[in-house]
């Protein structure tokens, strides 16, 4: 894991227990080394991250009587503990991943960022605890190789992504978000703890304050968890897309002085290209702007590299230019503040409008929408653009019926659950019935619709394919990616909100974009949303054709053993005719056979 700490390592073995870390010094650059240790050294800790507040914690805790040596925020977590015990991770405000060792009570503990900025792995065998940032370290360990864990390649299939707690191999874990893990070194087991979880007001009540008091107090909050994560002794910029949540991050740091460096990426494809609006609020907010153009080439040029860059099967192809954005900016800075979660929180995703939209479409009678609508959309011609009319719309039909969860893993996941029988092997499908698994619970039905899907983007979407996105793309970079729209204090405000601020009738972002009128040009806070993609449709009809009919090729499917080799070739040559778009499908099938050919060929 050199790439995600260049810097520095370190590591200690005491009472059975080995502590290893590299680091990447963004505080404290020349004391910050770990493992770090109390005075009588019967405390130990290694840790991947930030503490934003430390300074405040810092204080109190001296207050009490403890003695720091040295001005890192990893400190912090040895003296808290101290003080507080394993309840102190309930006052950090930050992101981080660390693991703890306390040679008193014989204990190690383990524990992850509210909302799951970082990542932990680890794995309970023979007796042992083994945990690292990423599952490519714990798979090092031969005994640890233990093939694919069929109900997590389902729910990677559904998702495009494996859900926490589980990992693509069997019996590794991921450390949920929110959670803590307490090994005894005695029991030799592990005791998981949830020290916290979003909460939605659900209530609908209105509140005290009017719409521009409220827009006031949400400047007030999102400039304060700026101000919070700027917080370095190395310099720091800003990813700045051109999209509202990236804008109001920048604007947030040029309010709060100094000079302000942002970076954007371009696409000499102009149906994917944003960089002209970057370049908008970049002059709007004067800021000292760096922008690369993304060729063909240069994206392609990483496809040989997919394996070591997404450490687990992910189906989000935009991986690819969010770690060429995040190298180029490390060529200029150590740390860059990005505008993740601001969806999630504000309600921006048009999946949300769509869930709206159904509700509408569902009062129509049933035999207009089955005898009329439906087949004139399926009879839609397959175009070739990026997200194009017919091909939202397939998607809108083919899930609004469905129930809520069921509904948005079909329009936002590659595969539906009678695909995924479809696709599965035989014998893939008799492990999952035993497994007595396949597809994610949902958690948040007693929600309405809309809550219900804000919650599932945030439990699942957000923490398990943008934040693994953001962390393994700017870390191999060897960058550090903040978040301040995920600052605690921005997230306990956010959740707060009834729906209606969030979204108004079919207005996303409805309080954001209020509130940041007269800060952004009013084309930015209108303009609608847009993800950060590649033409990966057109790809597979061309420069990527002959690679994926390789990694695709039947004779290796079928050697795997985890795929029907038929319902795969259907997929293929249904694109490649242009009878059906399946990018989405052949991505996240492609996105997996070249991370297994790279940790786990051989094995089932």
């Amino acid at each position: 894991m050199v790439h995600r700490g260049p810097d520095d390592e370190g590591g200690v073995h005491l009472d059975g227990v080995t502590l290893g870390m590299r680091r990447l010094s963004i505080i404290d650059l020349a004391g910050g080394h770990q493992p770090m240790h109390n005075e009588d050294s019967t405390v130990w800790v290694v840790q991947n991250g930030e503490i934003y507040n430390h300074l405040e914690l810092r204080r109190q805790l001296i207050a009490a009587g403890h003695a720091f040596a040295t001005q890192s925020d990893t400190e912090v977590l040895v003296h808290g503990y101290e003080e507080w015990g394993e309840q102190m991770v309930e006052r950090l405000n930050g992101m981080f991943a660390f693991a703890l060792l306390d040679r008193r009570r014989s204990l190690v503990v383990l524990a992850r960022d509210r909302v799951g900025i970082k990542p932990l792995h680890y794995a309970v065998e023979s007796g042992r605890l083994v945990f690292a940032s990423e599952l490519k370290a714990l798979l090092r360990d031969p005994a640890l190789r233990k093939g694919v864990d069929p109900v997590a390649l389902d729910e990677y299939l559904a998702h495009e992504f494996v859900p926490s707690p589980r990992s693509i191999v069997r019996g590794i874990d991921k450390l949920r978000p929110g959670h803590t893990l307490t090994w005894s070194l005695a029991e030799q087991r592990p005791r998981l703890r949830r020290y916290w979880a979003a909460e939605l007001n659900v209530d609908g009540k209105q509140r005290d304050r009017n719409l521009d008091e409220e827009c006031a107090e949400l400047r007030t909050v999102l400039r304060e968890s700026v101000r919070k994560e700027l917080i370095s002794d190395v310099p720091l910029g800003v990813f700045l897309s051109g999209g509202i949540d990236s804008s109001v991050v920048t604007a947030m740091m040029t309010e709060l002085g100094g000079d302000v460096k942002s970076f954007s990426v371009g696409f000499a494809e102009p149906s994917f290209d944003e960089a002209a609006h970057a370049r908008v609020v970049a002059r709007h907010l004067g800021t000292d702007h760096h922008e690369l153009t993304l060729e063909p080439a240069m994206l392609l040029g990483l496809i040989p590299k997919l394996p070591e860059l997404l450490d687990e099967p992910l189906g989000d192809a935009s991986i690819i230019p969010t770690y060429l954005l995040s190298v180029f900016t490390r060529q200029h800075v150590k740390v860059a503040l990005g505008g993740d979660g601001g969806d999630e929180l504000f309600a921006g995703y048009p999946t949300l409008q769509a869930h709206r939209l159904a509700g509408y479409y569902l009062r129509a009678p049933r035999m207009l929408r089955r005898g009329l609508v439906e087949p004139l959309v399926r009879r839609l011609p397959v175009s070739r653009g990026n997200l194009s009319f017919d091909f939202r719309a397939k998607r809108f039909v083919s899930g609004a019926d469905q129930p809520v969860a069921e509904r948005h893993q079909r329009w936002m996941g590659s595969f539906a659950s009678e695909d995924r029988t479809a696709l599965l092997s035989r014998s893939v499908r008799e492990e999952i019935t035993a497994a007595n698994g396949g597809g994610s619970p949902d958690e948040h039905g007693s929600y309405d619709p809309i809550n219900q899907v804000l919650m599932m983007d945030m439990r699942l979407y957000l923490e398990n394919d943008i934040l693994v996105k953001l962390d393994r793309a700017s870390m191999r970079a060897s960058l550090e990616g903040r978040v301040p729209l995920l600052n605690n204090d921005l997230v306990a405000y956010a959740t707060s909100l009834p729906l209606d601020l969030k979204l108004r009738g079919l207005r996303s972002k409805y309080l954001l974009k209020r509130a940041m009128r007269g800060i952004l040009p009013g084309r930015i806070l209108s303009r609608p949303k847009k993800g950060f993609g590649i033409p990966v449709a057109e790809w597979f009809r061309g420069p990527l054709r002959e690679q994926m009919l390789s990694v695709l090729a039947p004779e290796r499917i079928g050697r795997q053993g985890l795929f029907d080799v038929r319902a795969v070739g259907g997929l293929i040559d249904d694109h490649l005719a242009g009878r059906r778009d399946n990018r989405k499908q052949l991505w996240t099938l492609f996105a997996f056979q070249v991370w297994y050919e790279g940790y786990l060929a051989g094995q089932r």
